[in-house]
């Protein structure tokens, strides 16, 4: 029995990859240009899995028969059971995470589809707070910012999309000397609409070792 194979944010790109499938066969009148357009798209969603079973190779080659917008909802609702979903995690391991925080406001954990998922992200808008839960070679980490609503759409560091956003702060040890500064960017408000759409998780990764410091 096939097993997942697939990160969320890889599900994330290949569902963009039906859009541009949908899109050549509106505008393209040429079946060479259409051709080319289907090659140049299994290149890509296969590229996301390096060695992928006959199986996981049929189902992600399948993506080459789309050709409106009801194939591509069939195509994904076939692929998503194969979406790596993110860890599960309790009310008492996120508390662990933020020791220092005494009332922590914990997000609603059962409402969340941890194969919609990419990292934790959850705000408490009383204290101007945001915080950050992702793995980090294996392990969990947790990242508590300030976090401001700006009122303004803009691009997020995270998931790279124009969306509402506001800039998340915290403060970080320096290496060298041990003195504190701030560091941090602008990111969605919305943490379960950028996972939604999240590409590459090489940018979150790039964002969290900043706020490290690393």
């Amino acid at each position: 029995m096939m097993k997942p194979f697939i990160r969320n944010d890889q599900f994330n790109f290949i569902k963009a990859q039906t859009k541009v499938l949908i899109n050549g066969h509106v505008n393209a009148n040429d079946p060479g240009v259409m051709k080319a357009l289907k090659a140049v798209t299994l290149e890509k969603v296969l590229s996301l899995v390096p060695a992928p079973s006959e199986e996981e190779h049929d189902l992600l080659s399948s993506i080459v028969f789309i050709k409106d917008k009801q194939d591509a909802e069939v195509y994904l609702a076939k692929l998503k059971p194969f979406v790596i979903p993110f860890r599960e995690v309790s009310d008492k391991t996120l508390q662990k995470l933020f020791p220092k925080v005494k009332k922590l406001k914990l997000p609603d954990l059962e409402n969340v589809d941890l194969r919609e998922v990419t990292y934790l992200g959850w705000n408490d808008i009383g204290q101007e707070r945001k915080y950050l839960v992702t793995e980090d070679n294996g392990k969990l980490i947790g990242m508590r910012g300030t976090f401001k609503n700006h009122s303004q759409k803009g691009v997020c560091t995270i998931c790279n999309s124009i969306r509402e956003i506001g800039m998340f702060i915290t403060e970080s040890k320096a290496a060298a000397n041990g003195t504190y500064r701030n560091r941090g960017n602008y990111i969605c408000q919305d943490s379960q609409a950028c996972n939604r759409s999240l590409q590459s998780e090489e940018k979150l990764h790039a964002f969290i070792q900043h706020l490290q410091n690393r």
